[in-house]
């Protein structure tokens, strides 16, 4: 019994080693001083969905030019990266795919590069959406993003730009953020006028129940730029 145990430490030390082997971290054959993001930051996904585009970063030299050859490593917390470290390309860039994790709200995606004297380290936000506040995105997509969208899309003509004065994005932090969710909440619920807004904004009262106006300020907030910041809530600041 001592040798079947004995023998089976050494199968397990031996799986381990070659694991190990399998994954040696790549050699870097450059290096810059830069890493710098081309694509794919500020992307919105439900909590362990894949985010629709990549995300593609640059390493810069001192020159300012982009580097081949020099490393990549990526993280993020509860992140799935495809992949997790790479070599950039002759352009100086290197493109990955990412699955979020399971935290709604802000999440940071870490790429970094080393360079003389530590690393250099590039903070990209992607945003995770709860149940809550996938619900909210749900009625926005149906009710709202026709007046509070820019962007056009084959299905959808935006109305932004014939409005005025023009809505606000739901992204509009430096405005939407300083409103109350309990203005939010009577702005939507009894239209623009209720709190001597623009009479151009509809009451959907009638429309929405409560836990659907409560989804959509949820949502707001997830997707602010700045972000939001919860009243009493200490940041660490």
């Amino acid at each position: 019994m001592k040798l079947l145990r004995i023998a089976a430490v050494l199968v397990i030390a031996s799986a381990v080693a070659c694991r190990h082997a399998g994954e040696q971290q790549l050699q870097a054959k450059a290096q810059g001083v830069q890493v710098a993001e081309v694509s794919g930051g500020k992307q919105i996904a439900q909590v362990g969905s894949a985010l629709a585009q990549p995300v593609v970063v640059q390493v810069n030299g001192a020159d300012g030019n982009p580097v081949a050859g020099a490393l990549v490593n990526f993280r993020g917390e509860g992140m799935r990266i495809n992949p997790a470290q790479a070599l950039t390309d002759s352009s100086g860039q290197v493109t990955a795919q990412v699955q979020m994790g399971f935290v709604a709200g802000d999440n940071q995606l870490i790429a970094e590069t080393p360079k003389a004297g530590g690393n250099a380290t590039l903070a990209l936000r992607e945003i995770a959406l709860g149940y809550e506040q996938a619900v909210g995105k749900a009625v926005n997509d149906q009710y709202c993003i026709r007046c509070h969208d820019s962007e056009s899309t084959p299905e959808r003509v935006s109305n932004l730009d014939n409005l005025s004065p023009a809505p606000h994005q739901f992204s509009d932090g430096g405005t939407l953020n300083r409103i109350t969710d309990s203005d939010l909440t009577n702005i939507i619920a009894h239209g623009g006028l209720a709190l001597g807004k623009s009479p151009q904004m509809p009451a959907y009262g009638a429309t929405l129940k409560p836990e659907e106006i409560r989804a959509v300020i949820a949502y707001m907030r997830t997707v602010a730029d700045p972000p939001y910041q919860t009243p009493g809530v200490n940041y660490g600041k």
